[in-house]
């Protein structure tokens, strides 16, 4: 009797070292796990800036990008395409519509990028925030912009998607049924280079 209760105690004794190697084993996983989502983020995704000028309905200068707090840099706003400054009336809206959306110059904007932070001529790719409001989709819901796909960056889809089926639905600038957009700001910028 007394050696059952010997290798009772031995037993119950390896399984509570075994539980403690279990949640070891589990918190070395979560902590392997953690360190390894840390690579494919940015460590600092978003930045606050001034804006300079707004260039047209899809573009920024800004100041106070890096470590060149006086250097002025072009910012691409993701995720939408907006009418080139040519297509006219379309163009112009939504240059001026992003200017109220920002409040004019000199104002202050969050930029939040994504997996890809520069395009091909090396402009900043960045979701733009002012106030809680992202002006990219703000831009696209009341129609001064097309949602395009941006891969890598997809970040916020769904969101622009949304937005654009709604200004469809509604009738909003380029999606107005009296007075629509006819080509999209991509094919008019191929025709008219």
């Amino acid at each position: 009797m007394r050696n059952k209760k010997f290798n009772l105690t031995k037993v119950l004794m390896a399984v509570r070292i075994g539980d403690w190697v279990r949640k070891i084993a589990i918190l070395a996983c979560l902590l392997l796990l953690v360190s390894c989502q840390g690579k494919t983020q940015r460590p600092n995704n978003e930045a606050q800036v001034k804006v300079a000028r707004v260039v047209s309905g899809q573009s920024l200068e800004v100041l106070g990008m890096d470590e060149k707090p006086n250097l002025i840099s072009q910012v691409r706003l993701v995720g939408i395409d907006a009418p080139d400054l040519r297509q006219r009336p379309w163009g112009e809206g939504a240059k001026e519509q992003l200017e109220n959306l920002i409040g004019g110059a000199e104002q202050s904007v969050t930029l939040e990028f994504d997996l890809e932070a520069k395009d091909k001529i090396g402009r900043t790719l960045a979701y733009v925030w002012k106030n809680q409001l992202l002006l990219n989709e703000e831009l696209v819901k009341q129609g001064n912009a097309m949602f395009v796909e941006r891969s890598p960056n997809h970040k916020y889809d769904q969101r622009l998607e949304r937005a654009q089926q709604w200004a469809r639905l509604m009738g909003k600038g380029i999606w107005n049924p009296e007075k629509p957009m006819r080509l999209t700001p991509s094919e008019f910028r191929r025709q008219n280079l």
